[in-house]
């Protein structure tokens, strides 16, 4: 006959461990500790870097969209939805483990400006989470079940640019939004398009262009003020390669940043290729959380007339060599911004995603 659990002191001892230890993961579960989330998760899936998607408005010009608007690529919401979707379905092809929302100069004061209604302007906010959720869901409907496949199921980022991006007269790239432009008035502008936002659906939130510590710390509280679960991250620009637009260091910036635990990453976007690998390495120092860097071509933006200017730029082979050199660096999250298309993503998906 069997021992009973009294006459095999080792056996009950191993099963009351066995279940304190399941009670344990369980509370933990229910706490949230030690739980990842869809951002680390993605990451771990890609090999440790995942892939960002590109430039949006560059991909929208090139299939004849006309965004010389103050709303940018967010127009193309109201005249084009169509061929948002197209984008988001070409960086997906190309490799992107992350799309990002055509929300980034998509505001409700923006819309009402434009003579539409402030329903209709949080209609089409969530038009822009609703256009990549579904081109990712098909996507991934169609090659999931492909032998050999290197896709990861893409995460869709809402995209929450900075106050600057709304004013279109550059300030993005310089951070002096005048002294009339104060904490309050930042979280004012950006609580009720993070509400919408969030209520759509995304996977995560990403703040882009960040130009000062205020309007990092404005986006910090408005994340703990509404309670925001789903993760976040906060990219700034940088015109010297070495500080904020504003002149701020980024210790000051990441100081604020590293105390909020619903901010999963942190980096650089939209700023000179050249100056990547550097701020990486200043990044790491500064901060435990992933790193995100998604530059643009290296082409320079005139945010008063409204035109590239020349500039010395980086091109695809450029794009997959530095890519891995941004990732020896530290970074976990690569991708492209203004000027950069599918075929530069599909050249850092490459890089990234070689067998060693």
């Amino acid at each position: 006959m069997q021992g009973t659990l009294k006459s095999n002191p080792i056996t009950f001892s191993f099963l009351t461990l066995t279940t304190i230890s399941k009670r344990q993961e369980q509370t933990e579960r229910e706490m949230g500790i030690g739980k990842t989330t869809p951002l680390e998760d993605v990451i771990e899936k890609a090999g440790g870097c995942a892939v960002v998607d590109g430039g949006f408005a560059t991909q929208l010009e090139i299939h004849g969209a006309d965004i010389n608007d103050p709303l940018w690529s967010a127009l193309c919401l109201i005249k084009d939805p169509h061929l948002i979707k197209l984008v988001h379905e070409e960086y997906l092809e190309a490799g992107a483990d992350i799309l990002v929302t055509s929300s980034y100069q998509a505001t409700i004061p923006g819309f009402v400006s434009r003579g539409l209604s402030f329903e209709e302007g949080e209609s089409l906010l969530r038009r822009s989470v609703k256009l990549a959720v579904e081109a990712r869901n098909s996507f991934w409907e169609s090659i999931k079940d492909t032998p050999g496949h290197a896709y990861n199921r893409a995460l869709v980022a809402a995209s929450i640019g900075s106050y600057g991006a709304y004013l279109a007269d550059g300030s993005e790239y310089s951070g002096c939004y005048g002294s009339n432009v104060g904490l309050d008035k930042l979280k004012d502008f950006h609580r009720r398009r993070l509400q919408v936002l969030v209520e759509a659906g995304p996977d995560l939130l990403a703040f882009e262009t960040i130009p000062n510590k205020l309007e990092a710390q404005a986006c910090i509280e408005l994340l703990e003020e509404e309670k925001v679960k789903i993760p976040s991250w906060i990219c700034f620009s940088s015109v010297d390669g070495e500080n904020a637009p504003s002149g701020e260091s980024f210790k000051e910036c990441l100081n604020i940043i590293n105390k909020c635990d619903k901010v999963k990453a942190v980096g650089i976007n939209c700023a000179p290729p050249q100056f990547i690998e550097a701020l990486i390495l200043t990044l790491n120092k500064l901060t435990d959380k992933a790193i995100v860097v998604y530059p643009n071509s290296g082409e320079v933006w005139d945010g008063r007339d409204k035109k590239w200017l020349p500039s010395k730029c980086f091109n695809h082979h450029k794009f997959e060599c530095y890519a891995k050199r941004w990732r020896d660096a530290g970074a976990k999250l690569i991708g492209g911004c203004c000027r950069t298309t599918p075929s530069t993503v599909q050249a850092i998906s490459r890089a990234l995603k070689e067998k060693f």
